[in-house]
């Protein structure tokens, strides 16, 4: 993969471990919490000159909380699964201690006084808080100035671009973003990243910049489909305050993730409407990779509802950014970029009974997509249009291919197996909603499956 790749041109360091061998390290005595942070705040000062990723960054605090972790560990006492392990979040995630200014001018300065819930978690379990990685303009489309670190002269993605570039250059092991329409799972499949968003509700939002009450989820960056489990297993923890916030126990997922399937998976390639627009390139890749799983492991089937699904998700995400950020418009205009107010003078607009049919057809939507899982155990759809476009293009790539997914609130994860021309391509699968568990392991048995079909 091109993440791994551009870290093998980089002197080996603790900071090349992924998130569950760096835990594992810390717990057994192999690695201390400090040695490990301490690489990492290395390869950032060495990298992040010419990548941007970090919006926010206090080494002394970094390496304070890691010498508690050091402390805490020598005196015998229980650790967490994230005992003395960096992670980074992006900045719409309130976090103590270290500024949240949202990617926008109108926040700079802003230091919350309390932790986001999912950062109150990451803290219970043992995590480093390394810093906060850059967002485009209050988590939209706006690009920001992060490079894309394995595909130079491309954009990143958009908004949790910083946090995808922070794991792909290996100055991160893992990472929280966002996902309003596609800005977890676009990122990983341009820097060459697992990106997952689990099933919406399972990690809680609050402390987290609102743009879509219905759409926002909570979502992370990593090296592997085991460290977005592991990482995600610390997180999902019931939030009585967020009122989408799934009442379950903890889901379990590091453990599922590592046991076999009780059968081999079968795969419904979907397409889906945006197609025939996307990149020809993305086109044959995607023939190539059904190829080579064959028959009796991937069928492609249509599924002609996504059409109407893509429109909702549009029209629910105009009408609610409107609502929750049209008080900025009114009050701070000049210190907007001219995409964002268009976009929210286009929000505005939406007639209320075009938003309320839009809405009130999610839990139709998803009854009808969900009888795939009757036959299948995974949809498999691009992560993408095409690989990551040119900076110069002035965007950050659409999220056709995931907004849809997102609105219906199901489970998914973008997967770096493919490449074209050299630039990273990721594969996109969807599981029903809280099966996230199922879906990590078949999105695991694919992986390994594609590694003995490939050689």
């Amino acid at each position: 993969m091109a993440s791994e790749r551009s870290a093998a041109r980089q002197a080996p360091s603790a900071a090349d471990l992924g998130l569950a061998d760096a835990a594992a390290a810390i717990a057994s005595g192999r690695l201390r919490s400090t040695e490990l942070v301490d690489a990492c705040l290395e390869r950032i000062a060495a990298r992040d000159g010419d990548i941007g990723a970090f919006a926010a960054l206090d080494p002394a605090f970094a390496m304070e909380q890691a010498e508690r972790a050091d402390r805490w560990r020598a005196t015998g006492n229980g650790i967490g699964p994230l005992h003395g392990v960096p992670v980074a979040v992006k900045d719409v995630i309130d976090t103590a201690g270290l500024a949240t200014e949202y990617g926008s001018p109108i926040f700079t300065g802003r230091r919350p006084a309390k932790d986001a819930f999912a950062v109150a978690a990451l803290r219970a379990a043992g995590a480093v808080i390394i810093g906060k990685t850059v967002s485009t303009e209050l988590a939209l489309l706006t690009p920001s100035a992060v490079r894309n670190p394995v595909a130079a002269g491309h954009s990143p993605g958009g908004s949790s671009a910083g946090s995808a570039a922070a794991v792909a250059s290996h100055m991160v092991p893992a990472a929280l973003g966002t996902q309003t329409a596609g800005s977890v799972l676009r990122p990983a499949s341009y820097c060459g990243v697992y990106g997952f968003k689990p099933t919406f509700g399972m990690i809680s939002r609050r402390g987290v910049l609102m743009q879509s009450h219905t759409l926002d989820t909570l979502g992370m960056l990593t090296r592997s489909i085991a460290d977005a489990a592991l990482l995600t297993d610390c997180l999902a923890v019931h939030d009585p305050d967020d009122n989408v916030s799934a009442p379950a126990s903890r889901p379990r997922l590091a453990e599922i993730v590592s046991a076999e399937p009780p059968a081999p998976p079968l795969f419904a390639f979907v397409k889906t409407p945006p197609w025939a627009d996307a990149d020809p390139r993305m086109h044959e890749a995607y023939g190539e990779l059904v190829d080579t799983l064959g028959n009796g492991v991937v069928e492609e089937i249509e599924a002609p509802l996504l059409a109407d699904v893509i429109e909702w998700q549009r029209v629910v995400q105009l009408a609610e950014n409107a609502a929750y950020y049209g008080p900025l418009l009114d009050q701070y205009p000049d210190q907007l970029s001219s995409g964002l107010r268009e976009r929210l003078t286009l929000g505005a607009s939406v007639p209320v009974r075009q938003y309320l049919e839009a809405y009130n057809s999610r839990e139709a939507g998803y009854a009808a997509v969900s009888r795939l899982f009757d036959r299948y155990t995974a949809i498999l759809t691009p992560a993408s249009p095409g690989p990551a476009p040119r900076l110069e293009e002035g965007i950050t790539g659409s999220p056709i291919f995931n907004g849809l997914w997102t609105y219906l609130g199901m489970p998914a994860i973008s997967l770096p197996l493919l490449e074209v021309d050299g630039l990273p391509l990721g594969v996109q699968l969807v599981g029903p909603r809280h099966d996230d568990g199922r879906l990590l392991r078949t999105a695991r048995w694919l992986e390994r499956h594609l590694e003995t079909s490939m050689g």
